[in-house]
């Protein structure tokens, strides 16, 4: 199996439960911008210090960052900010699992701002795989509708589908804009850069639109902190993935989530799906198990 399904797997086990400590952290003490901003600032320290202990421990130089770098890096920063926010909201409308569901409408708009940004290649069966995978979000998402699921939150979904794609895509220009031939330098490197920016940028908003809003995410540092690790944890392995292979491919083999987030939503939240739901999480994962089987 390549590295970059195994490392994408992993990125997915940690964003379903940093979405899971966000949601109830927002539900219970956080605004949702609150709960954005924890995962950034309890994360970039973390990150800055394994970017440093790497670089030392393999005796590389701190890359030049170019203006290049700082472009796609800030444009990824900022879309990722403002998706993870809708992501939360989205997440208090509807149960967890098709919450979830709802922001992968980024896999094949990642395949679409991938082609249109870096002229990123993908092969047709490929193609047809993640076509399938997105027959599973239009059942879910159908249901969802016919379940009286409002058309802001149908908004929200697709919103934050969008800017994880351009988040994704940006991340990946990012990384790439690195002159390093070793993938997990760029991949933390930028990822350090990347939160240290976002949590700059957030700092700056929470002060200006929701006083005291910084005050309660210190307080709750306990839960909060957690939130960062998960998120330095899956980010990590996100950017990782990124510097391997196509943020198209990574993000559809990323849908293995959308399981993960059954689990969740049954054990933690008490939550059950329909016949429809569980036809289309089944189709998700058979076009991720395509998707590794092409890619082996």
């Amino acid at each position: 199996m390549e590295p970059w399904i195994l490392i994408t797997f992993a990125a997915a086990a940690f964003q379903t439960v940093r979405f899971l400590l966000q949601k109830r952290l927002s539900a219970e003490r956080l605004t949702a911008a609150g709960a954005t901003f924890s995962r950034f600032i309890y994360s970039f320290p973390a990150a800055f210090l394994i970017a440093i202990t790497y670089q030392s421990i393999s005796q590389q130089a701190w890359p030049v960052l170019t203006v290049s770098f700082w472009s796609y890096a800030l444009i990824g920063g900022i879309s990722q900010i403002l998706a993870t926010v809708f992501t939360v909201m989205l997440l208090n409308r509807r149960n967890f699992a098709v919450g979830i569901t709802f922001k992968k409408t980024e896999v094949i708009l990642s395949v679409i701002v991938g082609i249109a940004v870096l002229g990123d290649t993908i092969s047709f069966a490929a193609l047809g795989a993640i076509l399938l995978g997105l027959m599973g979000v239009l059942l879910l998402s159908r249901n969802a509708i016919g379940g009286g699921f409002d058309k802001g939150a149908v908004a929200l979904g697709l919103a934050s589908g969008l800017l994880f794609a351009f988040s994704g895509v940006g991340y990946r220009a990012a990384t790439l804009a690195i002159a390093s031939d070793d993938p997990f330098l760029r991949a933390s490197v930028a990822l350090s850069m990347v939160t240290l920016s976002q949590a700059l940028v957030m700092a700056l908003y929470l002060r200006w639109r929701e006083v005291g809003e910084i005050t309660r995410v210190l307080k709750t540092w306990r839960s909060a902190s957690l939130i960062g690790l998960t998120s330095l944890g899956g980010s990590l392995s996100w950017f990782t993935a990124f510097t391997l292979q196509t943020v198209g491919l990574v993000k559809a083999v990323g849908q293995i989530e959308l399981i993960l987030s059954i689990l969740v939503g049954r054990l933690i939240f008490g939550e059950h799906l329909s016949k429809r739901e569980a036809i289309g999480i089944a189709t998700i994962g058979a076009s991720v198990v395509a998707l590794v089987l092409i890619s082996a």
